[in-house]
């Protein structure tokens, strides 16, 4: 199975392509958007091109799972993610992916992470069968975190890492959210 094309009622999600590299650039370089990532600093071009390749990679390793650019109106707003865990804490990689998203700052408070959150979700659970879906951020990013609690992930623990460059927050942790296919199903047939 081939990366889809999903749609939600303002989002064209299309799976991330060589079409989509200066708008990655323009998102990375944004230091309020890379606040919470990585060594919490803007990237440079070549950074964001080594990394491009390694998202387009993901597409390669689970059918159905990779980036997606969304666009609204035609016009890149972000990216939204679902890959396979990468690390031995985050539980075997079968039948579970980790979500992400990123969105250029002018479409921030507009909905839209949490838009493009909920169709791959509902992508993973319903499309591709998987039986849990996980999200990570640093405990102190808030919106992150409100928007994983908005499309039905909970809280499931709180973590360290070690950092070679610790950002400012790091010493309260990281933390993780998930949903279990059980509880999107039960979800959905409660009307949430």
């Amino acid at each position: 199975m081939s990366q889809a094309t999903l749609r939600t009622s303002r989002i064209q999600l299309v799976p991330l392509s060589d079409d989509h590299l200066e708008h990655e650039i323009e998102l990375d370089a944004d230091p309020e958007v890379m606040r919470y990532l990585g060594n919490g600093r803007a990237r440079t071009r070549e950074e964001v091109e080594r990394l491009h390749h390694e998202r387009l990679a993901v597409a390669g390793l689970v059918p159905g799972l990779g980036f997606w650019a969304g666009l609204v109106e035609g016009r890149f707003v972000g990216w939204w993610i679902l890959e396979p865990p990468q690390r031995a804490d985050q539980g075997p990689a079968g039948g579970q992916a980790e979500l992400g998203y990123r969105i250029l700052r002018r479409h921030w408070r507009q909905g839209l992470a949490s838009e493009g959150a909920r169709e791959l979700i509902r992508h993973g659970f319903e499309d591709l069968g998987l039986t849990r879906v996980f999200a990570e951020t640093m405990a102190v990013n808030t919106a992150s975190r409100a928007t994983m609690t908005a499309v039905g992930l909970q809280h499931i623990r709180t973590f360290h890492m070690d950092w070679d460059e610790p950002l400012p927050g790091s010493e309260l942790g990281e933390v993780e959210y998930a949903i279990t296919r059980e509880q999107w199903l039960s979800g959905r047939a409660a009307g949430v």
